[in-house]
């Protein structure tokens, strides 16, 4: 298959899996909300943080490296595999030791069962590593999607009845762990790899050469990221919290559906291209414009029904949320263009550059958080804007020299689909506000009629003054000559 067959057969998959996975882990989070109070969900937010890092650290980037090696065989693969499995036992053990000290730090003693209980996700992980990147190298999507859709249905149906019959912040422990379970069981069901009892050090050592600079920087965004949790978590209370931690994963929602499918299979497609930075070039700033395309009018319109939404799907006591919900949109604009640059210096193999991105950003990062802390959660919240714009044109700044594709260029290319969506927001949000609040008309009509006339609004200028991402995306839907991924 060639491939242009196969990523855009991978797209189809991915993006199949992505909608499908959200859609019922938003069902389904929106029927907890209704069961579990705030603070239930705060405490599992004080958790991110372990249980980031422990994932972190458990694969020391080693099966990243595993799809990028083109001559990789079993020795490789069962290296790779017992050295996960291996560290999965050792975070795991570290993490339950230090549950009590987790649990004092946040003055929350159910912490220290929870955290035992909750981070045996590393094993669980750690079991299906190999098979899933094996099926990432093959671009098998269509798999790795009928894996991942059971797992997140049985798991979810299981944390809703769990919830309905009063086990609380339990509930979201044991839906997660049995989303992770079912998803290895599959994976070594659908996948005919097995281990062999072999491990090849000068393998380990050309795979952790590689790998270990991703999990540094890595490990280092996670922390960055989780940050926020910690201090909301440590000084405010566990409600704020929930509050936060609801609206990040409502803003992460499009970000991941669009941005984590198109990296699935675009990472193992662009390290099979190679060296080649002309073709490099060409479909990455096609993929940049995809993306912003369809992010920024997403979180522009989230931030104007985000009243009417929070009411409908999670009830008034949701209601304090909003606010950090439309900061958090805005900033999220930014989040995929800046693990795209990432990905670009990844697939050139210049892992040590982002490890030192990742050291510098985090470290002026960190002085402003501190900085901005004073000013309470909300000043948390602006800095976010600030930090995603400066730490994008840092990435795209490195990964632009390596394909002669540079900040102003880049920024030109995504500006009009930003602006476009932003002015557009502003029409909708006042129509909003002067018509339809003024007639008290039910939250899910309003939705419907903000959502409708946004995108018709958005896409009918789009098509009328030309926009590159949807005339890519037509030329892709009626296979014309000139449209991404035609070469292969």
């Amino acid at each position: 298959m060639s491939l242009r067959k196969k990523t855009l057969s991978g797209m189809v998959w991915t993006f199949g899996q992505q909608f499908s996975g959200q859609l019922i882990s938003f069902v389904v989070s929106i029927i907890l909300a209704r069961l579990l109070l705030p603070a239930q969900f705060g405490l599992i937010g004080m958790l991110s943080i372990f249980i980031s890092v422990g994932r972190s650290l458990m694969d020391t980037g080693l099966t990243s490296s595993i799809i990028r090696t083109k001559d990789a065989d079993q020795r490789d693969y069962s290296t790779v595999f017992f050295i996960n499995l291996i560290g999965s036992v050792i975070i795991y053990a570290i993490v339950f030791f230090l549950a009590p000290f987790i649990a004092s730090f946040y003055k929350q003693e159910i912490l220290t069962s929870l955290v035992r209980v909750y981070s045996l996700l590393f094993i669980f992980q750690a079991f299906m590593g190999i098979q899933n990147a094996l099926l990432t190298i093959k671009m098998d999507f269509k798999t790795i999607m009928l894996i991942e859709i059971p797992s997140i249905l049985i798991g979810g149906t299981l944390g809703v009845i769990l919830a309905y019959y009063g086990f609380g912040v339990w509930s979201l422990v044991y839906m997660s762990l049995s989303q992770a379970f079912l998803s290895s069981l599959q994976h070594w069901l659908y996948s005919s790899w097995r281990p062999d009892w072999i491990f090849d050090t000068k393998r380990f050592k050309k795979h952790f050469d590689f790998g270990y600079k991703i999990t540094l920087a890595g490990l280092l965004e996670t922390i960055f990221q989780n940050l926020y949790t910690i201090l909301i978590g440590k000084y405010f209370s566990a409600t704020q919290l929930g509050y936060y931690t609801r609206a990040f994963s409502f803003r992460q929602l499009p970000i991941s559906n669009i941005s984590a499918a198109i990296g699935k299979v675009t990472y193992p497609m662009l390290s099979s291209i190679g060296q080649d930075d002309i073709k490099l070039k060409s479909i990455y700033k096609k993929l940049m414009q995809q993306v912003i395309f369809w992010i920024a009018p997403l979180m522009i319109i989230l931030m104007v029904v985000a009243e009417p939404l929070f009411r409908f799907l999670l009830t008034e006591k949701w209601l304090p949320a909003v606010p950090y919900f439309q900061i958090l949109c805005f900033s999220g604009i930014f989040v995929p263009l800046q693990s795209y640059n990432l990905n670009m210096i990844k697939v050139k193999g210049r892992t040590d550059l982002t490890l030192r991105l990742q050291v510098i950003k985090k470290t002026y990062s960190i002085v402003g958080i501190f900085c901005a802390f004073p000013f309470g959660i909300y000043g948390l919240l602006y800095f976010q804007i600030i930090t995603g714009f400066i730490d994008y044109v840092l990435n795209c700044y490195y990964s632009g020299k390596m394909v002669n594709y540079y900040v102003k260029e880049q920024l030109l290319d995504i500006l009009p689909a930003i602006l476009l969506s932003i002015i557009i927001g502003i029409i909708v949000w006042m129509f909003d506000r002067h018509f339809l609040m003024s007639i008290n008309m039910m939250d899910l009509l309003r939705i419907a009629m903000d959502g409708v006339l946004y995108f018709s609004m958005y896409l009918g200028v789009s098509y009328t003054i030309k926009l590159p991402a949807l005339v890519e995306l037509i030329g892709m839907v009626f296979k014309k000559k000139n449209s991404v991924f035609t070469s292969g």
